[in-house]
């Protein structure tokens, strides 16, 4: 079995009563099985609590106003005050360490739904470091596709490659990445995925920089096309399951800020907005490096999951358009409090979205099936909002 985290992944520490949200709220807290027989077993005073407080049919925790049961006042788990950490289930012992799957492979991963790993990896200057070990336990999956498993982990390493580039503008970097999950697709489509090897040594050539600089050039929207692309591109949250109550409320007011007075207001404020963080070198260098975070961090997670549905372009969208949507909001957050963005704003609005979305597999599939079916995410329309 081969384990890989990045590096940072050991860096992680809940600080549980002083985190400014909680994980235990908001959303449904499935209980695996070997927890569901413990609980079942318990007949001392927290067994009392935990049969009023478990939603037996279900398999989860209730909740009270959108809150877990065993969450006190003090933002507290009772369950492990009066239990210990022996009797947390698998989703509260292990959150927000997430586990990706594959035939003899685990990687490991942390959420940035949660405020304090959102925090830690954002906060990163060095480019990610991925780490693996082995050990002798063996597993086969039946049907598990190894050589477009091992073609999706070579592309991968190219991808995180021409991330970390630095001596690349980010928009640069995210459009290359772009055509190369793009070409990657084709090639599946056409039954030529022996050529990707050639297709990785074509993207590391000095030409094809070139190639991506001239096609942003010719691409790139004018503010009041862009207006209305970013309108649209909105749109996408009004076909999502809410899981926070305030929510519809939060995105509302942010779209209000970004579109309520048109586009060349719009324009304007994006203007004054990139000449916020660009005329300080140390703001833009942290800005830079906070969406090559966002975007290593997103192929990170969903990238060789394509080996169960074949469509690695689509999980490079998903990286790209959410990393966009984050920085549009970063856009309405710094109009509402003009003349700064600071890391914790930055942190709390990537922590908020990322809970939204990736808290819930109906939101991801919708966003998924929207980037691979519909015009407006196609290639070329993506490079025009880069």
């Amino acid at each position: 079995m081969q384990v890989t985290i990045p590096h940072y992944y050991p860096g992680f520490h809940c600080i549980a009563d002083h985190c400014s949200d909680t994980c235990c709220a908001g959303w449904a807290i499935m209980i695996d099985d070997a927890s569901m027989k413990k609980y079942r077993a318990q007949t001392d005073l927290l067994g009392r609590k935990l049969l009023n407080g478990i939603d037996w049919k279900k398999g989860c925790f209730k909740q009270s106003h959108g809150r877990c049961a065993f969450l006190n006042e003090m933002n507290l788990c009772d369950m492990y005050t009066d239990g210990g950490p022996s009797m947390l289930c698998k989703t509260c012992r292990e959150y927000p360490r997430h586990t990706e799957e594959y035939e003899g492979v685990r990687e490991l991963s942390l959420s940035m739904s949660c405020e304090e790993a959102a925090r830690l990896i954002l906060g990163l200057k060095e480019p990610v470091r991925f780490l693996t070990k082995e050990d002798d336990r063996e597993e086969t999956y039946p049907e598990f596709d190894f050589f477009l498993y091992s073609k999706l982990m070579d592309v991968r390493e190219e991808i995180f490659s021409l991330l970390q580039n630095r001596n690349r503008e980010i928009s640069l970097r995210a459009a290359m990445i772009l055509g190369l999950g793009h070409d990657l697709q084709k090639r599946i489509r056409d039954g030529k995925l022996y050529q990707t090897e050639e297709l990785i040594v074509r993207y590391r050539q000095a030409g094809c920089e070139e190639f991506f600089r001239m096609k942003s050039r010719e691409y790139t929207a004018p503010h009041g096309e862009r207006y209305i692309r970013m309108n649209n591109w909105f749109s996408l949250f009004d076909k999502l399951e809410v899981l926070s109550q305030e929510w519809p409320a939060y995105i509302g007011e942010l779209k209000i800020l970004l579109f309520e007075q048109g586009p060349d207001q719009y324009g304007k404020k994006r203007e004054e907005f990139y000449e916020y963080i660009e005329t300080v070198p140390e703001r833009k260098r942290e800005w830079s490096q906070w969406l090559e975070q966002l975007l290593v961090y997103f192929v990170y997670t969903y990238f060789c999951g394509a080996v169960y549905d074949e469509h690695p372009y689509v999980k490079v969208k998903m990286a790209v358009i959410c990393t966009i949507l984050i920085e549009e909001l970063a856009l309405a957050i710094y109009i509402r409090h003009p003349g700064c963005l600071s890391f914790d704003d930055f942190t709390r609005l990537v922590h908020r979205f990322s809970r939204e979305i990736e808290h819930s597999d109906v939101n991801l599939n919708t966003l998924e099936n929207s980037f691979r079916t519909e015009e407006v995410y196609g290639l070329k329309e993506i490079l025009r909002v880069l």
